[in-house]
């Protein structure tokens, strides 16, 4: 079938009325009891506060969040004498001799002090919780007795609900956090006067003070810094309108009696950036207060779906599954994957609902945990992992039509240039800058505390990588120019630390390593520490290509770019295949310790990269299969999500679905894992376990991979569609690279009918239906 033919035809594809049908369909997460754990409360946030209500009858808990909060303070934990230790780490790694050359890495080439095991590298913490008590009348021992109970929370507005009747009368409640004038809000009603009796108290675990003052509560406090300047100050003021009734303070409490409605309103922030935060915090609570309840959150859910509204996808019917609690949902796609054609959509959108939640323009981006934490000491600090974890974070964002929220990673990132410069000389004697492992709000760019995981170079290559996505996605040369020293700075370093090997004659990275992963050497010992781990290579390869065409669209640098393209030529190749077929993981063909290792770091050239691809190097992408193959379905959901991500590129459609069906396991488990076991608790965030919020990010890219690609030099339609999703289906809203929105439908695996615009139409390459052809793209 023509293009010309398939456009003339489309109208007859009007009868999918199944699938429009199926857009305007809520998207909701809902359940029928409150949350018995954490990991069953309901995510809300404006991309600066958060908010997890447990919708509890007699008591509830609220955790609140703030994006900024952390422990900790600007430090420089460089050792200014490790690169006099260089020349001697690179003889001992040229002689074999790993473990000696790792031994000196751990004694005189990591950070400074206690690196990221305390103050004042810091800690992502939770803000408090908020505690709500309810007096039904039959006195503080004794539960009230409920019915028709349900929890809801809506994707479509983000806005959470709980509704159940006690008594005969029923009580409701709404939460949400505001996007329009930057508080928390819950309202609290019941349909008979009278009726509403509680006490409202804030609290926090530890460094905190809770005060009642006119009718208000405060919740203040300052973090550990690690040095001796106070530590970071936060506030959460609580304040409530009533109808009915009467509101005193009593013993910290806020006492509400004899009430008919109720509206907390809670504004909360702290001084990072913004010594004026305590009148902002007045500011933006007497604002709210002055507007009508269903104005705020008019206002709130239009400034939302500004955002999520711009695309939506449908993969068919799955009626009987809407019908199911979210929990129990997941359990019975779990066992008959192929029954329930929603929860994918559910679980895509969910992704989208969480980015926007989650970050904000101009603030920070979503570190290990997004924005949501109940806890003083978050999982691996809650920091931003730089050997996969924040860049996971931010891949489905540009696909998914999500662009803008790519820009605070851009933010952190340019604010890591001046310390990293000072790192990379100081480890290196290199030009340019460098981050390694883990990062902060601070700044960190020192190698961690151990060479086993510490030493990895790979961060801030892989940043660029991110970066330059948002580019590649917007076609904004004004973005370009900001990045661009960034970018450059990034190629300067890995360009001035490029050494020959003196077995290949390649250039190479020495020390290296390949993210967490260790081998075994001919002596029986095992080490990280290698020559030229495949991850360098491919990142310093793709990056140097970027940055020479950035050059060349920016008219700069010219001699830098014949540098960069000469060194270029003198790279190992991009992928080394081993004798059993794999992609080499080391420059040497090492034993892996762990041959089902949670990383999978060398496969960077297939994913976000584009260095192996199913078409182009054919032989590539069969020894990218056999790694996969070897490294198996199973892991922490970062994992299973980039396993996802792998097979996907690799168009294989099925494969990529039996990972979404792996991710998808229900589980509670909260301990901390490093192996098999991920899976999705019931509120539908990702588990490592424990709560990591990378898997629902790299799963919600994973599913955008499998029905649209871009990375070839053409759009490629459904290029991974499962069996399962073949029978018909439509996409809209969709973003390709070169600034393109694409919509789609299809039918037995086919693509019926298809639209791609930009806001500045031209020519684009498409492959549709197995073919690859060239079409004027229509006016945005």
């Amino acid at each position: 079938m023509t293009v010309k033919k398939l456009l003339v035809i489309t109208a007859a594809f009007v009868a999918l009325s199944a699938a429009a049908m199926a857009q305007t369909k809520p998207l909701k997460l809902w359940y029928t009891k409150p949350a018995a754990i954490w990991e069953e409360t309901l995510p809300l946030g404006n991309g600066r506060l958060g908010m997890m209500p447990d919708g509890g009858v007699d008591n509830e808990k609220i955790v609140l969040n703030d994006i900024t909060l952390w422990s900790g303070a600007p430090q420089d934990a460089n050792n200014y004498e490790a690169y006099k230790n260089l020349p001697e780490i690179r003889r001992l790694l040229q002689e074999g001799k790993n473990d000696e050359a790792q031994a000196l890495i751990d004694k005189n080439f990591i950070c400074k002090g206690v690196g990221s095991g305390s103050e004042p590298f810091g800690c992502y913490q939770v803000l408090g919780e908020l505690n709500i008590r309810f007096d039904y009348g039959k006195g503080k021992d004794q539960p009230a007795e409920f019915k028709s109970y349900q929890r809801e929370l809506s994707l479509n507005n983000a806005v959470a609900k709980s509704t159940y009747t006690v008594d005969g009368v029923i009580y409701k409640r709404e939460y949400f956090t505001s996007f329009g004038d930057d508080v928390s809000i819950v309202k609290l009603t019941a349909d008979k006067p009278g009726k509403l009796n509680l006490s409202i108290s804030i609290s926090r675990p530890e460094r905190s003070a809770t005060t009642a003052t006119e009718n208000s509560l405060q919740l203040s406090g300052d973090l550990k810094s690690g040095t001796p300047d106070i530590g970071m100050q936060y506030l959460a003021t609580i304040k409530a309108q009533l109808k009915g009734g009467t509101q005193s303070t009593s013993d910290n409490t806020l006492e509400i009696k004899d009430a008919t409605e109720v509206i907390l309103y809670i504004s909360a922030g702290t001084d990072f950036k913004n010594p004026g935060y305590k009148q902002k915090i007045e500011m933006n609570l007497a604002a709210a207060m002055k507007k009508p309840y269903e104005v705020q959150k008019a206002q709130h859910i239009a400034k939302f779906q500004k955002l999520f509204n711009r695309l939506s996808v449908n993969l068919g019917e799955s009626t009987a599954a809407d019908a199911l609690t979210t929990d129990k949902r997941l359990v019975a796609f779990h066992a008959n994957p192929a029954s329930d054609k929603g929860l994918p959509v559910l679980f895509f959108q969910f992704g989208r609902y969480l980015s926007i939640s989650s970050t904000r323009v101009g603030l920070l981006p979503p570190n290990l945990q997004g924005l949501w934490a109940n806890q003083v000491h978050t999982p691996w600090n809650g920091d931003y992992h730089l050997d996969v974890n924040v860049q996971m974070n931010h891949w489905p964002v540009e696909v998914a039509n999500l662009s803008e929220l790519n820009l605070p990673l851009a933010d952190l990132v340019k604010g890591m240039v001046a310390p990293g410069e000072r790192t990379a000389k100081a480890y290196y004697n290199a030009d340019g800058w460098v981050a390694h492992v883990i990062t902060n709000i601070w700044g960190f760019t020192e190698p961690g505390e151990s060479a086993s995981w510490g030493i990895t170079k790979a961060g801030s290559g892989w940043l660029c990588n991110n970066l330059w996505d948002h580019y590649a996605f917007s076609n904004d040369k004004n973005y370009l120019k900001k990045i661009y020293p960034i970018l450059k700075g990034s190629a300067q370093f890995y360009s001035s630390i490029l050494i020959k090997d003196g077995k290949t004659g390649w250039l190479v990275t020495s020390p290296s390593s390949s993210p967490e992963n260790t081998f075994y050497l001919p002596n029986g010992k095992h080490a990280s520490i290698c020559i030229g781990a495949t991850i360098d290579n491919q990142i310093i390869r793709e990056l140097f290509n970027n940055v020479t065409i950035a050059g060349e669209q920016l008219g700069v640098d010219a001699d830098f770019r014949k540098v960069l393209k000469e060194k270029i030529k003198g790279l190992s190749p991009a992928v080394n295949i081993a004798k059993d077929g794999r992609v080499m993981e080391w420059l040497e063909d090492y034993k892996e310790t762990d041959p089902q290792h949670r990383h999978i770091s060398h496969l960077y050239g297939l994913y976000p990269a584009s260095l192996i691809t199913a078409e182009g190097t054919p032989e590539w992408a069969e020894a990218a299969k056999k790694t996969l193959e070897i490294r198996g379905d199973d892991g922490p959901s970062w994992t299973i999500a980039y396993k996802l991500l792998f097979w996907a590129r690799l168009h294989d459609g099925n494969r990529a679905y039996k990972l979404f069906t792996e991710i998808m396991k229900p589980t509670q488990r909260t301990d901390i894992n490093y192996g098999a076991g991920g899976g999705i608790y019931p509120n539908l965030l990702s588990a490592g376990p424990p709560f990591q919020i990378d898997g629902n990010f790299g799963t919600t890219a994973g599913i955008a991979e499998m029905l649209i690609q871009s990375h070839e030099g053409y759009i490629n339609f459904i290029p991974a569609i499962p069996d399962s999703w073949k029978a018909s289906g439509e996409i809209k809203g969709f973003k390709a690279r070169g600034n393109f929105v694409v919509d789609l439908k299809w039918k037995d695996g086919k693509v019926v009918s298809y639209k791609v615009a930009s806001t500045t139409p031209r020519k684009v390459k498409i492959k549709l239906n197995g073919k690859v052809t060239t079409v004027m793209a229509s006016k945005i």
